[in-house]
């Protein structure tokens, strides 16, 4: 099996973990999650108020300190969502990741990653019916460049009120 593109940054006790569907182009090269200068991912997670300040791509292992989680459905393919193959998707390895992590919301960044894992052809952004133990799943706007028609970062806002209600509740 290949390595993975990026590492997944997981551990107990998270808040929110991101998911997308697998490392763009710009990210497998720089070897940082959200990487690709159209992608808003980073000062997103600042302006809705999950990091203190906008953190660069470089910095990615450090949302651990803020309760955040990072993942990939497909972690052995690069590239945009319509280059991506569906077998490398690997939807029972994700599951896992966070059976074992548990942390209070797994956030799809984006549809094409969140369909695949549900199984679903059509869903709405928000938060699902369907959760994972105790985990909740939204389905957010993809902060990629490609997707600008489709962003609203009320999504994001509420994804990040349930992530701080969670790690205030945890003590976090």
């Amino acid at each position: 099996m290949a390595p993975p593109i990026l590492p997944d940054v997981l551990g107990p006790g998270l808040s929110i973990v991101f998911c997308g569907s697998a490392a763009g182009a710009a990210s497998a090269r720089a070897g940082a999650y959200y990487a690709g200068p159209g992608n808003r991912f980073w000062p997103t997670l600042h302006r809705v108020g999950l990091t203190p300040r906008v953190l660069v791509p470089a910095e990615f292992r450090s949302v651990l300190d803020h309760g955040i989680g990072l993942t990939d459905l497909c972690k052995t393919e690069s590239g945009s969502d319509a280059g991506l193959s569906r077998q490398a998707d690997d939807a029972a390895a994700l599951a896992a990741k966070i059976v074992r992590h548990r942390p209070a919301i797994l956030a799809f960044n984006g549809k094409r990653a969140a369909r695949v894992f549900l199984d679903a052809e059509a869903l709405d952004y928000g938060e699902q019916e369907l959760r994972i133990g105790e985990t909740a799943i939204h389905v957010l706007p993809s902060t990629s460049g490609a997707a600008r028609r489709w962003w609203d970062e009320s999504h994001w806002q509420r994804a990040a009120q349930a992530a701080r209600r969670a790690r205030g509740a945890a003590g976090g």
